[in-house]
């Protein structure tokens, strides 16, 4: 059993890994390109949502752009409503990558692994970048491929398996169970990873799965939290608005999660599609219910959290 725990524990350290290489690579083709962008284009809601969602796609993390976007305001570059809708697309850009990885490209897996190995001992710039963007990609369809095989391996231990019917039989375990996994990896995305390679081998049903990445919106708030700790008062109110932002979706969506899954199942009869597809109906629909009501939003939280002199 400890054996088969170590490994999970390696094949998410792999995943991970193949993130940041691919972050990395992605942010240095645009250098600084990103933070102006976010301060020149997020005058109105719209803009800052749709810049939000690019950035985030871009990136491949939603915690990374919160992150940016507190220090930002920290800064004093954005204010605390232009915030918001960078917040509610980082939501929905971050839907990108779990789309991705939802596909099954085994066969690319040891071609994106050379080029990107060749590309990384290149000199020049652009090229050593897409060299970090394939070698990440290849780490994190390995790992994803590591995850599925250890599923039905970890689920037939009968405590675990005992824990896997219970998060099955109730939402609420599944959402708990998402929002301390993604708190503890600092990724929602490595969760969804997880929670698909429980579903392929069938082990893990589509409304606890769907549960399992309504708590990973949750839990990844605590990135943007732990940013904002000693920050001025306006940074701490981006990071309280993308937590309220995530649980008031999660609760509103929770009594229809059959309906997220017989919606996203009637999509396609892939389980990883199914699950990356509820994720994406979620956050778009979240996203733009707030949309229209930012300025109603940015009142609330700034009541709900402390007024004090400052421009919003």
């Amino acid at each position: 059993m400890g054996e088969l725990f170590s490994l999970f524990a390696v094949y998410i350290t792999i995943f991970l890994f193949g993130m940041t290489v691919m972050r990395t690579g992605l942010v240095n083709l645009s250098q600084d390109r990103l933070k102006v962008t976010l301060m020149k284009m997020t005058s109105t809601p719209w803009k800052g949502l749709l810049v939000g969602t690019i950035v985030t796609a871009i990136l491949q993390s939603s915690s990374a752009v919160m992150v940016m976007t507190v220090g930002l305001v920290a800064a004093g570059y954005l204010t605390f409503r232009q915030s918001i809708g960078i917040i509610l697309g980082t939501n929905i850009g971050t839907c990108f990558t779990t789309e991705l990885i939802a596909f099954n490209i085994t066969s690319a897996v040891i071609p994106l692994l050379v080029i990107g190995v060749i590309l990384l001992n290149t000199r020049k710039h652009i090229a050593y970048c897409l060299g970090c963007v394939s070698f990440g990609l290849g780490c994190i369809f390995v790992a994803m491929q590591g995850l599925e095989k250890l599923a039905y391996p970890i689920a037939s231990i009968p405590t675990a398996y005992n824990f896997l019917q219970l998060t099955n039989e109730n939402n609420l375990i599944a959402i708990a169970v998402g929002a301390v996994l993604s708190a503890l990896i600092q990724s929602s995305t490595a969760t969804t990873a997880i929670a698909m390679g429980f579903m392929n081998d069938q082990v893990l049903a589509l409304p606890a799965g769907i549960g399992i990445i309504l708590g990973a919106n949750i839990g990844t708030c605590l990135t943007a939290f732990l940013a904002s700790v000693g920050a001025s008062r306006p940074a701490k109110l981006v990071a309280f608005a993308h937590i309220w932002l995530n649980i008031i979706g999660v609760l509103v969506f929770f009594p229809f999660i059959g309906w997220l899954g017989t919606v996203s199942a009637s999509l396609t009869t892939i389980p990883n599609l199914q699950l990356a597809h509820a994720g994406t109906i979620f956050n778009i629909i979240s996203s733009l219910a707030v949309l229209p009501f930012v300025a109603l939003f940015a009142n609330l939280i700034n009541t709900l959290h402390g007024k004090e002199q400052f421009r919003v």
